[in-house]
């Protein structure tokens, strides 16, 4: 996957929600920003433009002067955040306290050489192709509202324009998501990052500020790739009232949605970053429920998971535990069928004549 960074716009005033701190508001017990921090997590360096606050991974902090002066604004406070954050890197230099804020504490701020930015460098030597490189690099544009936003559907994205780019043999300025009714999603896209600096400074030039003006005005002259919303993902769905909010929250607690949402929760909330085979886990704690006693699913799993951390961790290790743990339930039903007999066991000694 290319590289990108991104630029999650955060602080909107709300008014449609009583102005209240639309970010900080759950859906399936997380809040919207770390919902979205989630879905974009392979970036290089995330921007938020809006006053910090704690967040379940690290993050620099930008805001758009005056605050609220609209999401044109906002952007343009969140690309010089990141052309500044590259500077930094570059040099290593700290150009002013505050500046290097990539934490999710805002009271602490974190060593730039944190490990979480692997496009970090301390080289002051660049040549042309590497400063044509990161001017180019893809930056993910999105608002912090977007419940149902995933990294596939980010993949997608950035997919999309990297397909349209070689079927053009030429770089584009963007591609951005059409919800279903064929609108635009300006902040659920992404952008080159020269195209964004360029037209940027074009607006500067024509209007002097950003503060009210309208996104369109920006994008209206790029050149983007249009991508269709993945039928039934609603990536770009964002909640703007509270019936969005209630919408969403019912969502995900539709049956074949709320165990996949429950179990990233948790992850979050441990601060776990692993991907395991749920079916199989599924079927042990059905297993071990029905063939031992009801009481044996969580506590089984619970030793699976304590197993596999032993072992070192990882979808592998679990993995193996759990099949272990599988077998024993099989042959722990297995004793309790009225006709067992030890030669029905496939690890039995036959019998002596």
């Amino acid at each position: 996957m290319t590289t990108y960074d991104a630029v999650v716009l955060a602080g909107g005033a709300a008014k449609r929600l009583g102005g209240v701190d639309k970010p900080a508001v759950q859906v399936g017990g997380r809040a919207l920003l770390d919902r979205v921090l989630t879905a974009c997590a392979a970036a290089g360096t995330t921007v938020v433009v809006a006053p910090p606050r704690p967040t379940l991974r690290p993050v620099v902090w930008a805001r758009e002067e005056p605050a609220g002066g609209g999401p044109l604004a906002a952007l343009a406070a969140g690309v010089e955040a990141l052309e500044h954050a590259g500077a930094l890197d570059r040099t290593g230099e700290l150009g002013h306290p505050g500046d290097l804020d990539r934490t999710g504490d805002p009271d602490h701020a974190e060593d730039p050489d944190h490990a979480g930015h692997p496009d970090r460098t301390a080289d002051t030597g660049r040549t042309a192709d590497t400063d044509r490189t990161a001017e180019d690099r893809p930056v993910l544009v999105l608002s912090s509202d977007l419940p149902f936003l995933a990294e596939p559907a980010v993949d997608l994205l950035i997919g999309a324009l990297h397909a349209a780019e070689t079927a053009a043999e030429a770089l584009l300025d963007g591609a951005l998501f059409t919800d279903p009714s064929g609108r635009d999603q300006p902040l659920v896209a992404v952008y080159r990052r020269s195209a964004l600096r360029h037209g940027l400074d074009r607006l500067r030039a024509e209007h002097g500020s950003f503060t009210g003006l309208p996104l369109r005005l920006l994008t209206t002259g790029l050149a983007l790739t249009r991508v269709t919303e993945p039928e039934g993902s609603r990536a770009a769905f964002d909640c703007d009232t509270w019936e969005d909010i209630a919408a969403a929250r019912a969502r995900i607690r539709e049956h074949e949605r709320v165990l996949d949402e429950w179990i990233t929760a948790v992850k979050d909330e441990l601060g776990l970053d692993l991907d395991v085979d749920t079916a199989l886990l599924l079927d042990l704690a059905r297993d071990a429920a029905h063939g031992v006693a009801r009481p044996a699913a969580p506590l089984t799993t619970f030793l699976v998971g304590y197993a596999a951390a032993r072992a070192g961790g990882g979808p592998q290790a679990v993995a193996e535990a759990t099949q272990k743990a599988v077998a024993l339930a099989a042959r722990w039903a297995d004793e309790d069928r009225p006709d067992s007999k030890p030669a029905d066991r496939t690890d039995a000694t036959p019998d002596a004549e």
